[in-house]
């Protein structure tokens, strides 16, 4: 079953007195369960993709379905509560609150959704930070942290509300080999036992090789998928 379905679509960015064709015309369906890799050259259309499965962004025209709702036709506070409870961003940037300690910055998403027991924010939030091999900085600011390490609070930060779909923009690229091997046994651990949707952006040929699927794009278009 599909847990995602895009139809036709299309995203348009006014510059200047130009329009940015980002997206033209993109049919795609993605499984539940599967572990999707989608590639291609810098402003091929990949982030922009990302983004509107995850309703960050809005298409320009086109239709699509997330997790069974129909994302086109939302209003905002309804394309919130899908993010909120569906949906686990990683961004390349990180996005960490900077005031927040690691924990807190973690625990911020359970805390939006406000139907968790405190004690069970801070047991889920410490449950992913020992998996990302954190325990020893619960305590310190994003700024106190290399860029590896922020990856990582932000990888927990997106596992801990079990969102049914993950969105990860070049979730490797702050992480030595090793780290980041880590980091995706973790998330295909997820992928197998609680069966959670991972759609990834990357040009890392280590997250490659764990896809179940590989989506090729090139100026705003799929131009091939393999297995």
């Amino acid at each position: 079953m599909a847990i995602v379905e895009i139809r036709n679509l299309v995203k348009d960015y006014p510059l200047g007195k130009t329009t940015v064709h980002a997206l033209r015309g993109v049919s795609l369906d993605i499984e539940a369960g599967e572990f999707l890799s989608v590639i291609g050259p810098s402003g091929s259309g990949k982030t922009t993709l990302l983004n509107v499965i995850g309703c960050i962004d809005t298409a320009t025209s086109g239709e699509v379905r997330v997790a069974g709702q129909d994302v086109t036709a939302l209003k905002d506070r309804a394309l919130t509560d899908l993010r909120l409870h569906k949906v686990g961003f990683i961004f390349q940037t990180f996005n960490l609150i900077p005031v927040l300690d690691v924990v807190e910055n973690v625990e911020f998403p359970l805390l939006l959704m406000k139907d968790l027991p405190r004690a069970e924010v801070r047991s889920r939030a410490l449950e992913l930070l020992e998996a990302v091999g954190l325990s020893g900085h619960l305590k310190h600011r994003p700024a106190e942290l290399s860029g590896g390490q922020r990856q990582r609070v932000a990888i927990a930060r997106a596992l801990v509300t079990r969102p049914a779909i993950v969105l990860a923009d070049e979730p490797t690229a702050n992480l030595d080999s090793a780290t980041g091997e880590q980091i995706l046994d973790l998330m295909r651990g997820l992928n197998r036992t609680q069966e959670t949707t991972f759609i990834f952006s990357t040009h890392d040929p280590q997250v490659l090789s764990y896809a179940h699927r590989v989506v090729h794009m090139r100026d705003g278009l799929l131009v091939e998928a393999h297995a």
